[in-house]
């Protein structure tokens, strides 16, 4: 088996103690688990953890630029099929989203645990705030692209559309986790591709499902 470099080694080290980070995390709660938490759980020393991250903040912001960049991905992959109508690849995207939590449920835990540590930090607010931003201003790139293919003038600025969709998949994700029976994957994807039906019908163009 070939040795790793040094940088392979380091982003190595990095992926285990943000996974590491995410069970410390949902285990104590943001405030209360500790460096040496999340550093013994990835099985490394806390010199390994300063190695890589300044402190508790700058890893928590490290997990939410990766989980941000997964659902751009996500997003990208399900508008990617022109000939789909925009319901439809509403719900693909809506149903990668869902998948994306279910592979990994702890993210979904995890994100109530950022919410509440911004609402009590307001250095962390402002970046969580400046990460959310990025976000949908690539959000509002890949929904513009395809609005324009479809002819749509929306009457509606695109980034209140965007704050829409984003409102409503993380509220989904949040009541999924109290009534997973009744809050199913089903109601995600039939709310996203009914709110693209109802911009659809606002630019102009009746998309049928």
């Amino acid at each position: 088996m070939p040795r790793l470099s040094r940088k392979e080694k380091q982003a190595k080290t990095r992926s285990s103690l943000m996974k590491s980070a995410a069970k410390v995390f949902c285990r104590h709660g943001m405030e209360r688990a500790s460096i040496d938490q999340v550093a013994e759980e990835a099985g490394y020393t806390k010199g390994a953890f300063y190695a890589n991250f300044k402190n508790k903040e700058e890893l928590f912001l490290a997990m939410l630029d990766e989980h941000f960049e997964q659902r751009i991905e996500e997003t990208e992959r399900a508008f990617a099929e022109a000939e789909e109508s925009p319901p439809d690849q509403a719900r693909h995207a809506a149903a990668d989203f869902a998948a994306s939590l279910h592979a990994d449920p702890e993210h979904a835990r995890l994100f109530q645990e950022f919410y509440a540590y911004a609402v009590r930090d307001e250095a962390f607010r402002e970046e969580l705030v400046t990460r959310f931003a990025t976000l949908r201003n690539r959000f509002e790139r890949i929904y513009q692209r395809r609005a324009d293919e479809l002819g749509l003038e929306l009457d509606v600025p695109m980034e209140r559309i965007v704050r829409m969709v984003v409102a409503m998949a993380d509220g989904w994700a949040l009541w999924q986790q109290l009534e997973p029976d009744a809050v199913d994957d089903p109601l995600l994807e039939e709310m996203m591709a009914l709110f693209t039906t109802g911009v659809g019908v606002r630019g102009g163009i009746l998309q049928h499902t």
